[in-house]
Formats: C-alpha cells, structure tokens, sequence
C-alpha cells in the first residue's frame, strides 16, 4: 500500500525514518502513497504531483494504522492520527506545498 525505499512496518523510508514519521502521502498523478516525495522521485520517472485540498479522496495513510484522511483532515489533525492518534513529524508543515496545492 505505501512505496517507498527502505521502507520499515509503519512507512518509514530511508529519508525521514524518525518516530514520528509515519505519513504517506498520494500523488495526484500516479494515484499511489509514498513515504515521502523523495522516494516517489527516485521510484518513477515524473515528479510528486501535490494533491489538491478540496479533492475529498484520501490523500493521506497513517502508515502505524492505515487510516486514511483527506488532504483538510490531515491539517486539522494536528499532527496526531485521528483514529490510532500516533504522533506526526510536525516539521511536516515546511513541507506543505509538495503534498497539498
């Protein structure tokens, strides 16, 4: 379900592989999650497309339960899951406008 490089059980990728770095991520154009942009980019041969906020798909993986949020509930989430509320990277939000347009 999610792709990835070095992926561990809950989504982790060589490039952000701390506790909290358990988000994945769908790009608009391949319709698949990804541990992180980084991978995707490595992994296909065009650029992580950001999902747009207003798409009610969901946009967003929990990778420690596999829930699944919309790219609006994801923000409002805080940077907790809503269902298993494992905690999210904050530094996250730097990273905004490659995940969400």
């Amino acid at each position: 379900m999610i792709k990835g490089i070095g992926l561990d059980d809950e989504g982790r990728c060589r490039h952000w592989h701390s506790f909290h770095d358990v988000v994945a991520n769908r790009c608009a154009q391949c319709d698949e999650f990804y541990a992180c942009y980084q991978c995707h980019d490595a992994m296909v041969t065009h650029h992580f497309c950001p999902m747009p906020l207003t798409d009610e798909r969901v946009a967003v993986l929990c990778g420690a339960c596999h829930f699944g949020m919309t790219g609006q509930m994801y923000l409002k989430a805080n940077y907790y899951c809503p269902k298993c509320h494992h905690p999210f990277n904050n530094q996250c939000a730097r990273h905004i406008e490659i995940y969400f347009s």
